[in-house]
């Protein structure tokens, strides 16, 4: 464990500089303007009225009870992409703004599309563990188009394209999450389908956008 700690500290040690660590802090600010955006962006669409709508392909599937497996596996993906933060810094700045940018871009379809929760969507149960925080870090009920869930793992398996384990990973991570959306009707079949198309679309936009964070990477 020592070594192993020892190892860490090395590759932080040869990594940061005083611009990569001020790359670093203006990612975060933006990352934070990004949650502060979905903050708005949720409360808009959980205040609104809407109704659910017809899904040829939640119409046809039994709705699984999928709640714990959803709540804890995103809490576990999640924990495994600050771990990858910790072990990989030149990813952070690039990948910090990227997803701030997913964020972003996702809470303005979010805002456009008024549709009711599914007639059978799963309730998730309170007494799951980790729920607590999952319902905090997760609190709209009505933010479907596009998958978060489906998303956010394709992202990252761009954002470790060059990995190869990873960029792998993080491909059946986005089928994983897609798959057990639509068991539980937690989101339609348009919100799981469109998110690896919107989201590389997402990339290549933060491609351009944040290429200074993208050298770090490439520089490293």
């Amino acid at each position: 464990m020592k070594n192993y700690i020892n190892k860490i500290y090395k590759i932080h040690k040869d990594f940061w500089t005083k611009t990569k660590f001020y790359a670093f802090l203006n990612s975060c600010l933006f990352f934070i303007i990004a949650l502060v955006i979905k903050g708005y962006s949720d409360n808009y669409v959980d205040s609104s009225t809407s109704t659910s709508v017809g899904d040829i392909i939640l119409d046809n599937i039994p709705t699984i009870n999928v709640d714990e497996i959803v709540i804890q596996a995103t809490l576990i993906f999640m924990a495994i992409i600050l771990v990858l933060g910790i072990l990989k810094p030149k990813y952070l700045s690039f990948g910090i703004k990227t997803l701030g940018l997913f964020i972003i871009i996702r809470a303005f379809f979010v805002g456009l599309t008024h549709l009711g929760v599914n007639f059978h969507q799963v309730v998730m149960d309170t007494s799951t563990i980790g729920y607590n925080i999952y319902n905090f870090l997760f609190s709209s009920k009505s933010d479907f188009f596009f998958s978060g869930h489906t998303g956010i793992p394709f992202l990252f398996a761009l954002i470790f394209y060059k990995e190869k384990k990873l960029r792998y990973f993080m491909f059946l991570c986005s089928v994983f999450f897609g798959v057990i959306m639509l068991l539980g009707h937690l989101h339609y079949s348009i919100d799981v389908f469109a998110a690896p198309f919107m989201t590389y679309a997402i990339y290549k936009i933060a491609e351009k956008l944040f290429y200074k964070d993208l050298k770090l990477i490439n520089l490293s």
